[in-house]
């Protein structure tokens, strides 16, 4: 039975931004204001003493903390582009990954098959690669994209404030001779601002270390296909290599929506299920007519076990192609050409 769709779906409704973007907006300043008063007053105490090793080693930290917070507010976490009309729900795709069959979930929103682990945020409303969480204090969310400025932001942070812990401590043992003046007031508000985030901070890193380690995601605490093995761990080296130093490609929010790779010799093409065919569209000799439709692609997958370079998202992105093949020069290399789903309100003509 054919689907019918509107030509242009209706419009979604957004969520309020302004408030969760000025919550985020007010954590960096927040970060500012208090690394202000603490460079300004017992920091500036100690170096004005000899003690250049309390600045030299919070300083680093401060600009590693607020670089660190500014690109986690405007990263891409992994936005995939929303789907065509060409695409609909009756569709059954199916990948593999590490002898694990996943069907690809339909997502009403963004109109196109959710690759695994690839979830639809109620908050931003979009479709995130590889997502972990919505991070509140940044008013992103995070996926494969900014995963590891993520880690990078925890670390930093937890760092950052034990060492100013540590030299307003510091300022305070060597100022207990002096009387109870502004510099003082100042060592102590921040000292217990940092210690007040540093537990928290510190019991966050090391379940975001756990869940690395083990290839897991937050979001996926209660998810069926961990109960058993995990297709996306792959090791506690490799985990780790993937989630920090494997490269992340291109963006699927760029310009181009359509990316061609070079075809490697270990895909193997899988058929889809097959389509449930409209009686009226069959000859008499009961097989679809000519010009029938769109025929469904052929599936490729990377052969099951093995598992293409990135995150284990990517490596189902990368194992989720369509399309025909594109005929190129004969000293060109032989290209697919892979859908990036793009916009329904701009279809490609």
């Amino acid at each position: 039975m054919a689907l019918l769709k509107d030509p242009y779906p209706p419009p979604q409704a957004s969520p309020p931004w302004i408030l969760p973007s000025l919550f985020a907006a007010f954590n960096v300043v927040l970060l500012v204001v208090f690394s202000a008063l603490f460079f300004t007053f017992p920091c500036r105490w100690l170096a004005q003493n000899e003690e250049w090793a309390f600045l030299i080693i919070t300083g680093p930290l401060f600009v590693l903390t607020f670089f660190s917070l500014v690109s986690l507010n405007f990263s891409d976490p992994g936005i995939l582009h929303q789907g065509s009309n060409e695409q609909g729900p009756m569709t059954v795709h199916v990948v593999w990954v590490n002898h694990r069959a996943f069907r690809l979930q339909w997502c009403p929103k963004c109109c196109f098959h959710r690759p695994p682990r690839t979830y639809h945020c109620p908050l931003c409303n979009i479709c995130v690669e590889d997502f972990d969480h919505h991070c509140k204090w940044v008013n992103n969310c995070i996926g494969h994209r900014n995963f590891r400025f993520f880690l990078l932001l925890v670390l930093s942070l937890c760092l950052y404030s034990g060492a100013m812990l540590v030299t307003c401590l510091s300022f305070l043992l060597r100022t207990t001779h002096q009387p109870f003046h502004i510099d003082k007031i100042i060592a102590v508000v921040v000292a217990v601002t940092a210690a007040g985030f540093l537990v928290p901070l510190f019991l966050l890193l090391l379940v975001q270390a756990i869940s690395v380690s083990a290839a897991e995601r937050s979001c996926e605490s209660k998810c069926q296909y961990l109960q058993g093995y995990n297709p996306f761990d792959h090791g506690c080296a490799s985990n780790w290599y993937l989630t920090i130093c494997a490269p992340l490609g291109p963006k699927y929010m760029a310009n181009a929506v359509l990316l061609q790779r070079v075809v490697e010799p270990d895909w193997v093409p899988v058929q889809n299920l097959p389509l449930p065919v409209c009686p009226s569209a069959l000859n008499s000799s009961g097989h679809p007519g000519p010009g029938f439709g769109r025929q469904p692609q052929p599936l490729a997958l990377r052969t099951p076990g093995e598992a293409p370079p990135g995150s284990g998202e990517a490596a189902a992105l990368q194992e989720f192609y369509l399309g025909p093949m594109l005929h190129l020069p004969r000293e060109a290399p032989q290209m697919r050409l892979a859908p990036s789903y793009p916009d329904a309100r701009n279809p490609i003509t």
